[in-house]
């Protein structure tokens, strides 16, 4: 239907005189003429009603629109032009009859319909046309300017080339967007953080946002916050500011926006509806890590076993409402529904890697109590993810494991024996770090992991002193510790990166009965040694104990069965 829009209480000969519209052209080297404007306004004025058209590239008239006193709405037109650097073929031509300015939903359907432009035309008490002001997009720039505005004094004055125009910012657009590719082979991003009240610091938490994003392999292009009382149930963030991120989505062109809270399916099927784009949340981000990080056997079915804990309740359908396996009437048929087919996989999946990971832990147990019976004390150490937790166990043992300069970058625990002074030696274990908020999910699959921490005699807390962060961190670290039912062993505490962080490292040091260390310059390592040998010697480890003559830096074998020769 070529006339849409608000017709209630119209007139047979006002609605023809509307379908009239419709079959107006303007030349395609004119983006708007004084005659059609003139129609327009004229119309308007005696209907007391915003009236417009879309005009296609060829200046044929798609679809003539009605409104009300202060707006009209376009309709969903069904079509889409593929790309961010393209333009929807479209531009809108229509009236204000209180001779205001562009409104704020007009530039908004500018930017998230992608129009070629926009103008609105002064509709005169006479009925005549007055002043025009139109809207374009701008590629994207170094200002942050999503569109650009010009006015005009009469219709007559707009001499502006609609093929020129929409040629030229396409292939600005274009090459802005190349550009933006070129500057890494990560996927772009767009960060979104919510604020409540209650919360940790709002900085603090978009930096690890962005931090997590960068370990993901993310280029963050832009980061939107909001300040809410409570979350909005349907899209997290408020309606203006849902608006704001779809619009920068757009304009920017990313492939990707990560939300800093955990979003329901429903928030998440909204959210990806208005903005036509993959949404993720914190969660996704760390399971994606997760996955990317773990190498043995058992970490990849941790990591599977929680994605898709997470995925499930996730899956598009409300509860039985879209069940047909619950029988009864409109519930029979042919089978099981995709929808169903995949939940019954995804739970058949969990129930499988639930029982092979029961397996890995009775194993893991069975281990670890072989290795208890050496009697050899066993540190572990613990702290929050990129605090330089491998580094130190490197640096102390000689070794070579994967230490980077990323959040996450150890999961599977890793274990050696370190000679201390005085002819002793212990098993020092390094474990996944630990991040706030850490997801349900990722506490539930990783709990044969981090079960080695139980077995330890004491912990070696590793905190990353550089960080502005760093009593917030270990907060965040006894609390799970608690959570783990693990806070009842002794702690020892390792205020690393004392080289960058200088003087406020020592203070940590004094503050918290640590020690000021440097797992990359080796400072502070000596009488980090000396400090676990005399707390492993008030706990009463050493006692009766004798040390076979191993290497520092002997990596531990796996202990042989029951009844077998070491």
């Amino acid at each position: 239907m070529k006339l849409q829009g608000n017709l209630t209480g119209l007139a047979r000969s006002e609605i023809k005189r509307l379908e009239a519209l419709t079959r107006r052209r303007v030349p395609p080297e004119r983006l708007l003429t004084q005659e059609l404007c003139r129609e327009i306004t004229v119309l308007a004025r005696e209907l007391g009603r915003q009236v417009g058209v879309l005009l296609d590239r060829t200046g044929h008239v798609v679809v003539a629109l009605v409104g009300t006193d202060s707006e009209v709405e376009i309709p969903d037109l069904g079509r889409k032009r593929g790309g961010a650097a393209r333009l929807l073929g479209l531009r809108l031509v229509h009236a204000h009859l209180a001779g205001e300015p562009l409104t704020r939903d007009d530039l908004t359907d500018l930017q998230l319909l992608r129009l070629d432009a926009i103008a609105a035309v002064q509709a005169k008490d006479d009925g005549l046309p007055g002043r025009v002001d139109l809207a374009h997009l701008v590629a994207p720039n170094a200002d942050g300017r999503m569109y650009e505005v010009q006015e005009f004094r009469e219709p007559s004055q707009c001499r502006i080339d609609p093929q020129h125009l929409v040629e030229v910012l396409e292939d600005e657009m274009a090459r802005a967007l190349t550009a933006r590719h070129e500057l890494g082979d990560g996927e772009t991003t767009l960060l979104a953080c919510l604020d409540l009240p209650g919360d940790a610091d709002l900085d603090d938490r978009r930096r690890e946002l962005e931090e997590l994003a960068r370990t993901a392999g993310l280029r963050v292009l832009e980061v939107m916050e909001q300040r809410r009382g409570k979350p909005d149930p349907r899209t997290l963030l408020g309606k203006g500011k849902i608006n704001d991120l779809v619009l920068a989505s757009k304009q920017l062109g990313v492939d990707l926006i990560v939300f800093d809270r955990e979003l329901s399916g429903s928030q998440m099927r909204n959210i990806a509806e208005l903005t036509d784009q993959k949404v993720i949340d914190r969660t996704q981000l760390i399971l994606d890590i997760f996955a990317r990080h773990a190498k043995s056997r058992e970490g990849k079915l941790q990591v599977e076993l929680a994605q898709l804990r997470y995925l499930l309740p996730r899956l598009s359908g409300k509860g039985t409402a879209m069940s047909r396996l619950a029988g009864g009437i409109g519930a029979r048929g042919p089978g099981e529904t995709k929808l169903e087919m995949d939940r019954r996989k995804i739970r058949d999946r969990i129930t499988r890697l639930e029982k092979q990971l029961q397996h890995a832990e009775t194993t893991q147990a069975t281990r670890r109590r072989r290795r208890n019976r050496t009697g050899i004390p066993v540190v572990s150490i613990v702290g929050y993810t990129n605090a330089g937790k491998s580094s130190l166990l490197n640096r102390l043992t000689q070794s070579k494991e994967i230490a980077e300069n990323k959040l996450f970058a150890t999961l599977d625990p890793r274990s050696r024996r370190l000679r201390l002074p005085r002819e002793r030696e212990i098993l020092i274990t390094d474990t996944v770090g630990f991040i706030r908020d850490l997801p349900p999910e990722l506490q539930r699959a990783f709990k044969a992991t981090l079960a080695e921490l139980a077995d330890a005699d004491l912990l070696m807390h590793v905190v990353d002193a550089s960080s502005p962060r760093a009593e917030e961190q270990m907060r965040t670290v006894h609390d799970l510790l608690e959570e783990l039912q693990l806070a009842e062993i002794p702690v020892l505490h390792a205020f690393n990166k004392c080289d960058l962080a200088g003087r406020p490292a020592e203070e940590l040091a004094r503050r918290h009965d640590g020690l000021a260390i440097s797992a990359r310059t080796g400072a502070g390592l000596e009488e980090l040694s000396e400090r676990i040998l005399d707390r492993l010697g008030e706990l009463g480890c050493w006692q009766g104990l004798d040390f076979p003559d191993l290497e520092p830096d002997a990596p531990l074998d796996e202990f042989p069965e029951e009844g077998v020769e070491a």
